[in-house]
């Protein structure tokens, strides 16, 4: 039999290709989702499903032009604002720091990559990873960026209520990425009116931080806060390759940051 030829993903090489086919110039994508409740028509692995495919769709496009290669994915993360719901599990803030960290330090020692993108499937973790982000680049010379893919979609202004989690955007993502993991009959169990000012007010009002909770029957609906009935897998297609095509530029800029350092 003839030599294997790898593809993109860093798991599938052997330890003598990854000093064969991997530089310091080299790109890393990492995504990162979580394990929590996503309303009744949705598995507690969303957020993981959809940082991996996304991740699979960007170095599918983008991994020969920029010498992008994909990491395992951190599928646990914080997600203690959906922690009332059997099946949900969350780091605490320390074990978060110290994951994150750890991950950055053995990515600096076992490979010779030092381009990290990171694809966000939660957006729980944005705060603690734009955090994050100045220590793996300080700590362990990572020059890094963080892609959210869930915030390529234009909030509607007009919308009764707003779209935050398990709604519209998420489920017609899922409907183009994953069709055979929505309940689609499970939305129709969707019915309650919830507050939308008391969305805007609790979760989106950016001069005033909420430790708000999906079980919050003020602003979310069985654990869904937004429209899942609105959603289609065309939509969701929309989504996803606005994301996709967008991480060109970001991976180009990325690059040019590490030119830059070094020049």
């Amino acid at each position: 039999m003839g030599r294997v030829v790898p593809g993109r993903l860093i798991g599938e090489l052997t330890f003598p290709e990854i000093s064969q086919l991997l530089r310091a110039t080299s790109i890393l994508c990492m995504p990162i989702g979580s394990i929590e409740q996503h309303g009744p028509h949705l598995p507690l692995s969303t957020d993981v499903v959809l940082a991996e495919e996304i991740a699979k769709l960007i170095v599918a496009r983008w991994g020969e032009s920029r010498d992008l290669w994909q990491l395992p994915t951190q599928s646990i993360s914080l997600a203690r604002e959906h922690d009332w719901a059997p099946g949900t599990m969350s780091l605490s803030i320390q074990a978060m720091t110290a994951v994150m960290r750890d991950l950055g330090r053995e990515i600096a020692r076992a490979l010779p990559a030092r381009n990290l993108l990171i694809v966000n499937g939660h957006g729980g973790n944005r705060g603690i990873l734009e955090a994050l982000a100045h220590e793996l680049r300080a700590d362990f010379g990572l020059n890094i960026c963080i892609l959210h893919p869930a915030e390529f979609v234009e909030p509607d202004a007009k919308a009764a209520i707003p779209e935050i989690h398990g709604g519209k955007n998420e489920t017609s993502m899922m409907l183009a990425l994953a069709p055979h993991l929505v309940r689609r009959d499970a939305i129709a169990k969707l019915q309650k009116s919830v507050d939308g000012g008391a969305i805007r007010k609790t979760i989106l009002d950016p001069a005033v931080t909420w430790p708000w909770t999906t079980d919050d029957e003020r602003i979310a609906d069985m654990g869904v806060i937004g429209d899942a009935h609105a959603a289609s897998a065309e939509f969701g297609k929309i989504i996803v390759d606005r994301v996709v095509d967008a991480a060109g530029a970001v991976l180009q800029r990325l690059a040019e940051n590490q030119r830059t350092a070094r020049a």
